[in-house]
């Protein structure tokens, strides 16, 4: 992409922004969370911009059913590929809240912050989550607790997954939540199979400067991008958070070892299918953006 390309590309998105972020703060103020529309189709500028096309599969909560979202974290791009699909919120670290301009476009998403260094934290943000839980959103949490290289999976915490269970038993009185697995995934690029030196110069790990990684980004072409909803898992008063974070975390890595090798079954006694069933891998989309 020429330097006038990814000019006019910024400029536009930065109009979309200028045009959708005012009377989306406004809303805000006097709607909550039912102003959630413009985060949505900003996402969508941004993904129309920059040739990046997004499918899901799976079946997701329904509009207006509350879930915590256990996704694995591969780069930025995660954020706007699954901001993209419906309205909910993220939660983050806080060094986010620092960042220019990104700090702009998480607030506009309501973007709940976590300080991982302070004693106190992960109650407060989930006694946050809880309250949205109660309203029926949805909120994602990269259970990884940070990005990876694009081709493993790291363990997933279950610090905030009970916290959250709690939270919203406080608030709602309700005795179960749907924790709901997100696998995502960066199968192709410049519509050719992404080679495993491509996954990880897509994602956006370690000690990457965000700026020089963005200009790769546009440069490098086209990129698609799949989002897996696994099977759901009810997570009640008595359900242990570790064992549910685990499961969601197995859900994730094989909905990733499907999406990349066309394999699955790696858990004991299970057979690998053919086709995997309700991953529309090779059928219908639910969606593309």
């Amino acid at each position: 992409m020429s330097r006038f390309g990814i000019a006019w590309r910024v400029a536009a998105l930065a109009l979309a922004l200028a045009i959708l972020g005012p009377p989306h703060w406004i809303a805000l103020r006097l709607l909550g969370r039912r102003a959630s529309l413009a985060p949505v189709l900003f996402h969508r500028v941004f993904l129309r911009l920059f040739s990046v096309r997004v499918t899901q599969s799976g079946t997701p909560p329904a509009f207006g059913e509350a879930a915590l979202v256990l996704a694995n974290h591969v780069s930025w791009l995660d954020i706007i590929a699954i901001g993209s699909l419906r309205p909910l919120s993220f939660v983050a670290k806080s060094e986010i809240a620092g960042w220019p301009v990104i700090s702009t476009l998480a607030g506009l998403q309501r973007t709940l912050y976590i300080d991982r260094q302070r004693r106190g934290a992960t109650a407060a943000v989930s006694t946050a989550m809880g309250h949205r839980l109660a309203e029926g959103e949805l909120v994602v949490l990269f259970a990884e607790g940070t990005t990876g290289d694009g081709t493993r999976l790291l363990p997933f915490r279950s610090s905030l997954v009970g916290a959250a269970r709690a939270a919203l038993q406080a608030e709602a009185g309700r005795g179960r939540i749907r924790l709901q697995p997100l696998a995502i995934a960066y199968p192709r690029r410049n519509g050719l199979p992404a080679t495993r030196a491509e996954r990880a110069e897509i994602a956006w790990f370690g000690d990457t400067e965000l700026a020089p990684h963005l200009a790769a980004f546009v440069q490098e072409g086209p990129v698609d991008v799949h989002v897996v909803w696994g099977a759901p898992i009810v997570f009640e008063a008595s359900t242990d958070r570790k064992a549910a974070t685990a499961a969601a975390e197995a859900e994730v890595r094989r909905t990733l070892q499907i999406l990349r090798t066309g394999r699955g079954g790696d858990e004991p006694g299970e057979e690998a299918p053919a086709e995997p069933a309700g991953l529309g891998l090779h059928g219908p989309e639910i969606a593309a953006v």
